[in-house]
C-alpha cells in the first residue's frame, strides 16, 4: 500500500471539482416543471400531430393512454410520469413544434407570414410560383391547387371578397401541417 501526500489529494480534488457541475434543486424543479407543461399540452394535441413527433414508444404509449384518464388526480399523477420520461427524450424537436403552435411565439407568426408569402405569390406570379410551389410540397394536389389558384386570380380581378384566396391558404396549411 502505498502511501498519498497531502498534495496528491488536493491534485486529485481539484481535477475532479472542474468536473462536476453542480446544479440546485430548485433548477431541477423548474426544468421538471417545465417538461410537465410541455407533456400537459401534448397530452392535448391530435394524434396526427404526434405523429410528426420523434417520439420514444414508452412516452407516445403514456400520451395515448392520456386521453382515456378522466380523473383529475390520476391525469395529475400521470402528467408527472410523462414529465419523467420526457427527461429521456430529445426535447428541442418537441419544444420547436409547440412554439410553432403557440399563436403568441415569434415562430408562429414567421411560420403564418411564410403561408401567407406562398398564397399570395401564387395568385399574382402565376406559373413560376406554382412550380416552385409544387416543388416544395410534391403530395398537393396539382390540379386542385390549380383550380384554387385560377378562382383566386378571377376574384382578384372583378374586385370581390377574397373567399378563394382564403381557401387557398387553408388549403396551403393543411399541406404544411402533413
Amino acid at each position: 500500500m502505498t502511501k498519498r501526500s497531502q498534495n496528491d489529494d488536493l491534485a486529485w480534488d481539484e481535477e475532479e471539482q472542474e468536473e462536476i457541475i453542480y446544479v440546485s434543486r430548485a433548477e431541477l424543479k423548474r426544468d421538471m416543471q417545465e417538461l410537465k407543461d410541455m407533456g400537459s399540452r401534448l397530452m392535448d394535441m391530435k394524434p396526427s400531430m404526434l405523429d410528426k413527433l420523434p417520439l420514444h414508444d414508452r412516452l407516445r404509449a403514456a400520451l395515448d393512454e392520456s386521453k382515456r384518464i378522466k380523473s383529475m388526480n390520476a391525469r395529475k399523477r400521470h402528467l408527472g410520469f410523462i414529465g419523467k420520461l420526457m427527461q429521456d427524450q430529445d426535447i428541442e424537436p418537441i419544444k420547436e413544434l409547440l412554439s410553432r403552435l403557440d399563436a403568441t411565439s415569434d415562430e408562429y407568426n414567421r411560420h403564418f407570414h411564410q403561408l401567407e408569402r406562398w398564397r399570395d405569390r401564387l395568385i399574382t406570379d402565376g406559373q413560376p410560383a406554382l412550380t416552385a410551389f409544387l416543388e416544395k410540397y410534391p403530395e398537393a394536389e396539382h390540379q386542385h391547387v390549380r383550380q384554387l389558384v385560377r378562382n383566386a386570380q378571377k376574384e382578384a380581378a372583378q374586385e370581390k371578397p377574397p373567399a378563394a384566396a382564403r381557401k387557398l391558404f387553408k388549403y396551403i396549411r393543411e399541406l404544411d401541417e402533413i
